[in-house]
């Protein structure tokens, strides 16, 4: 009597599939039409990203109401006048803007070429088993608390300003009226270092992304028609990723012009403008910080919040442009293994 012969995989597959799909069918028959469902998950889908857009125009709406007295009072002369006297009522928004200008500005002069230094080699020259480790260290640090780089600042950059780094500039640079003046150790120039710690992975996080997607063939284009390695990078890499690397770069100042606590923690808070960069001064987001609390009359709150709505708007409009850069460089982008 002869075995029967054995069922092949083609015809157990077909069973297998079958017994496995038959709960999803039963689901299917029973709960009828789907339409009102996509439709439902649909609806609920773009009112969650719409409430992205209601967000910020009810954080604008209510800015422009409670800076309404400062904005009738001053007009756009508060943009441009100095004083700055809650006791007498007369405020003036441009210390502040310096303040935020000079640091941030200064920030990015010592971030950028550190952040694109960092980002050329993870790219282009690091070995493959360091690029991982190296890579999380420098995103790790974007991690990490304002308020810890500010204590960080005052027990140790602080003290290294007043005793090291501002008598040397000094004794080198003093002739130039940068760097004149009493120093003790807060100022713009200590703000403006901890700023361009805290906005260095940023920038070269992204500057590494935007590296990684120009196409293999750029490089190998280069190589073969003989340039050096620093040739190919230049050439090569840097060429077809510059607006993307302009971008990375705006979104650094994004995180300049907004951070609060870190700055305010040395920067020295002095309403004043001054050419040397060890006087302190103070920043639009540090005023607020700082005396927002203690706004007692209906004008200086409205002052604060007027300052506030600036710095609102100034930081989206940045972001918004540094992202629109960022894309325009990655959005055809081919994967490429870092």
């Amino acid at each position: 009597m002869s075995n029967p012969p054995a069922a092949s995989a083609a015809d157990v597959a077909p069973a297998v599939v079958g017994t496995t799909l038959s709960p999803i069918r039963d689901y299917l028959a029973k709960r009828g039409s789907g339409r009102l469902a996509d439709n439902s998950f649909a609806a609920v889908m773009l009112i969650c990203a719409c409430s992205i857009f209601a967000i910020v125009l009810f954080i604008f709406g209510i800015l422009v109401v409670h800076s309404r007295l400062s904005l009738v009072q001053f007009g756009w002369k508060f943009f441009t006048r100095q004083a700055w006297d809650p006791v007498s009522g007369d405020f003036g928004a441009l210390p502040f803007i310096y303040g935020t200008l000079a640091t941030s500005l200064l920030a990015l002069c010592m971030a950028v070429p550190l952040a694109l230094g960092v980002a050329i080699f993870l790219t282009e020259l690091c070995p493959r088993p360091l690029r991982a480790p190296i890579s999380f260290l420098t995103e790790l640090l974007a991690a990490i608390p304002s308020v810890v780089y500010g204590l960080w600042a005052v027990f140790v950059l602080v003290p290294l300003m007043r005793d090291v780094i501002g008598p040397f500039l000094s004794k080198i640079l003093g002739w130039t009226g940068f760097f004149e003046g009493p120093n003790f150790g807060v100022g713009l120039l200590t703000a403006s270092m901890i700023l361009a710690v805290m906005i260095l992975p940023i920038i070269s996080s992204l500057t590494r992304d935007i590296m990684t997607a120009v196409p293999n063939s750029q490089r190998e284009a280069a190589l073969a028609l003989g340039a050096t390695r620093w040739e190919m990078i230049r050439i090569g890499v840097l060429r077809n990723s510059r607006i993307g690397i302009v971008g990375a770069v705006m979104l650094g100042l994004g995180r300049a012009l907004g951070e609060t606590m870190a700055v305010t923690m040395v920067i020295g808070n002095h309403p004043d403008i001054s050419k040397s960069l060890f006087a302190p001064g103070y920043t639009l987001a540090s005023v607020i910080a700082n005396e927002f609390s203690e706004a007692t009359g209906d004008l200086y709150l409205s002052a604060l919040i007027e300052i506030g709505l600036a710095l609102f708007l100034v930081t989206i409009v940045v972001n918004a442009i540094a992202r629109l850069m960022v894309w325009a460089v990655t959005r055809n982008a081919p994967a490429r293994v870092i």
